[in-house]
């Protein structure tokens, strides 16, 4: 028993170490970490930058519309007179931050889901797990859209209906890990020294599978930040003088067919740049975090 003890004592020690790599690992993906200084920069662009380009996104300005880039709007102004750089700011705020806190919801309520369904195994595991599957049947985009013409939500609103429509597929992949860890020596030895099922999941069912949490979790935010973009470009989404990159490009394209550029590119190039940094970080997670290849 105590040699089993050590055991289950040491596996902490192995996931310091192991994190300690994966760090390396992470750090040596070039474009990881490129992707992970993109989503700084942005993060920094949008609450840092207003508090040193100060600009009015309440009130309209009748004369000062639809000026072109150049003097003091480096990216224009729109249709009512907003300073377009200010405006990428704030409805960067918006995009970033329900995109953030809706896939980590999404990832909490998938996490929690799937280590149930994993653990308990057998018919809980079933029915908990066709819950998942018909929930993956219906398209994301779908329900947001019947939910968004019902009721106009406001960004704590599209957290919610965000988080609650996208924590499917990491129920899965935390259920996946869940299977696995369960049968481990340590799991084994709590069980048979009396502990409950609940200690069980918190003290190394969780903590184990933090690497595929991790990498769900920046996986989801992209996701999300383009499920905003989606619903706003439909004119869905959080409702005017508050604005999201995608509503940016809602009201911006029509602007598009007189050569004002300026209305649609860089709220479009903010989108891309985001999710694709994100989708970076994750990919350079996953990576890091997989043993299979490190050396």
């Amino acid at each position: 028993m105590s040699a089993v003890l050590q055991t289950a004592q040491a596996e902490p020690k192995e996931a310091v170490t192991g994190y300690r790599l994966s760090v390396r690992r992470f750090a040596r993906n070039k474009l990881a970490v490129a992707g992970l200084a993109v989503v700084v920069l942005f993060f920094l662009f949008c609450f840092v930058g207003p508090l040193l380009w100060p600009t009015d996104q309440t009130h309209t300005d009748l004369s000062q519309v639809n000026l072109p880039p150049g003097g003091a709007h480096p990216l224009g102004t729109d249709a009512v007179g907003h300073d377009e750089l200010g405006r990428l700011m704030f409805g960067g705020k918006v995009s970033l931050l329900v995109g953030l806190a809706a896939g980590l919801l999404a990832t909490v309520v998938g996490t929690l889901w799937g280590a149930v369904a994993g653990y308990a195994g057998g018919w809980v595991d079933a029915v908990m797990m066709r819950v998942v599957d018909a929930g993956i049947a219906i398209p994301a985009l779908f329900i947001l859209l019947v939910v968004s013409a019902i009721t106009t939500p406001d960004p704590l609103g599209l957290v919610v209906i965000l988080g609650l429509v996208s924590w499917l597929v990491p129920s899965r992949l935390v259920r996946a890990e869940t299977l696995t860890l369960k049968s481990r020596d340590y799991v084994l030895t709590l069980r048979a020294v009396g502990g409950t099922h609940g200690r069980a999941i918190a003290r190394h069912i969780l903590p184990n599978s933090v690497s595929t949490i991790v990498v769900a979790a920046t996986f989801q935010v992209a996701d999300a930040i383009l499920l905003v973009a989606y619903v706003s470009y439909l004119g869905l989404g959080v409702q005017p003088p508050a604005t999201d990159w995608g509503g940016m490009l809602s009201a911006g394209l029509t602007a598009a067919y007189s050569e004002r550029w300026w209305l649609i590119l860089p709220a479009g190039l903010a989108i891309i740049l985001v999710v694709c940094a994100f989708n970076a970080v994750g990919d350079g997670l996953r990576d890091a975090f997989d043993v299979k290849g490190r050396a």
